[in-house]
């Protein structure tokens, strides 16, 4: 490696596009700069044809980050505008190109992009794969996964079970495990009496939170089938669902309205913004992922830095981040497993011990942590002279 200060660019998306892979790459960039590597975000100006985004808005409002630099520039579905972002990649003669892959539907763009920075350059490419094989599967899923998983000379994965996906695509060994890092840009962690107040809640009531965009791998209906629980019931535990439908409402209306549950579960379907997610973990006693199918979860990483215990099922990579009743619960996907296990956490009491583990648990998932390993790939990709 030079000894000059080393330049990374990060493709994906950023402000004012909204998400979890957003807020990501923008904590991303801002630790690169922390380790003293340039860093900026080369992001979509569309993303998402209307037609396939499920929600009300793809952006965010308020005031972006002012300590990155976001360039707005990539259009996911024209071929001009992606030579003329490939050629201003190269003008700019990064040392690393990171590309944020999630979704097939961006391989063309993506493996475009990349194919084009890499003909005649030395310009090393790295992919960090949220997934492979997408939760919900779509016609050219797999030619455009492969058409991208081409043009990269590694790969990052933060579960197991992708990285493990990722060899269906490709025999590199150039691949390497790193953890999703904590969320830590949604403020300081508050008390739970203050930010109960902030939500108009109850001191009174048990709090389990279902947080992020509602589908169907996601689980919500088999937490509200494990509310439904007479034992649950009893305890008098309230339901917070804080995140906007990305299908139909209608089911999970009628599941409630099926066990009862009108008094028991408190929704806020709609877009949490930044400034406001703390409150709703804050207020939490219990953070709930009871997912079908996953990766790794952002959600896990904002209650690791809130020091909020957590109940999981056990599928992709969330057993990896959350150690079975060390800092929460990982149960089977059906509603009893869910319910028994809510059940032993009121009551037992299990929140303080929880709470005390996290604090020490979540050392794992610094940012710091991630990117040393993202430039120990770099420079292993450096080493290898067998692919120039």
């Amino acid at each position: 490696m030079s000894s000059e200060k080393q330049k990374v660019i990060i493709v994906g998306p950023a402000f004012p596009l909204r998400g979890g892979i957003a807020n990501f790459n923008e904590a991303l960039c801002r630790a690169f700069g922390k380790a003293g590597i340039d860093a900026k975000i080369i992001s979509f100006s569309l993303q998402y044809p209307g037609f396939l985004f499920p929600g009300k808005t793809q952006y965010d409002t308020g005031k972006g980050p002012q300590d990155i630099s976001i360039d707005t520039r990539i259009n996911s579905v024209n071929l001009f505008n992606w030579i003329a972002v490939a050629g201003q990649i190269k003008r700019e003669k990064p040392d690393l190109v990171i590309f944020r892959y999630w979704l097939p539907f961006m391989g063309p763009c993506l493996g475009t992009i990349a194919k084009l920075v890499r003909k005649g350059t030395a310009i090393k490419t790295i992919a960090i794969t949220d997934n492979v094989i997408p939760h919900e599967k779509r016609f050219g899923d797999r030619p455009f996964t492969n058409y991208f998983i081409k043009q990269m000379d590694g790969f990052i994965a933060m579960s197991q079970s992708v990285l493990n996906d990722l060899s269906e695509f490709t025999s590199s060994d150039k691949k390497a495990f790193l953890p999703h890092p904590i969320y830590d840009i949604f403020g300081e962690k508050i008390g739970k009496p203050q930010a109960l107040q902030h939500l108009g809640l109850s001191e009174n009531d048990k709090h389990i939170l279902f947080f992020g965009f509602i589908r169907k791998y996601k689980g919500l209906d088999l937490l509200l089938e494990a509310m439904a629980d007479e034992r649950i019931k009893a305890l008098g535990i309230k339901l917070v669902i804080a995140g906007e439908y990305y299908e139909d409402a209608a089911p999970y209306n009628e599941l409630i309205r099926k066990h009862g549950l009108e008094s028991s579960v408190i929704l806020k379907t709609e877009y949490i913004p930044s400034e406001e997610v703390r409150y709703y973990f804050c207020a939490a006693d219990l953070v709930a992922q009871p997912y079908r199918t996953a990766t790794q979860s952002g959600v896990t990483q904002i209650a690791y830095h809130f020091e909020k215990p957590m109940l999981v099922t056990s599928v992709g990579g969330l057993p990896e981040i959350v150690p079975h009743n060390k800092v929460g619960y990982v149960t089977a996907i059906e509603p009893k497993a869910i319910a028994d296990a809510v059940v032993d956490f009121y009551s037992n009491n299990k929140e303080d011990e929880f709470v005390r583990n996290t604090v020490v648990e979540k050392q794992r998932f610094l940012w710091s942590t991630f990117v040393e390993g993202v430039m120990k790939l770099y420079k292993n990709l450096l080493n290898d002279k067998t692919h120039p």
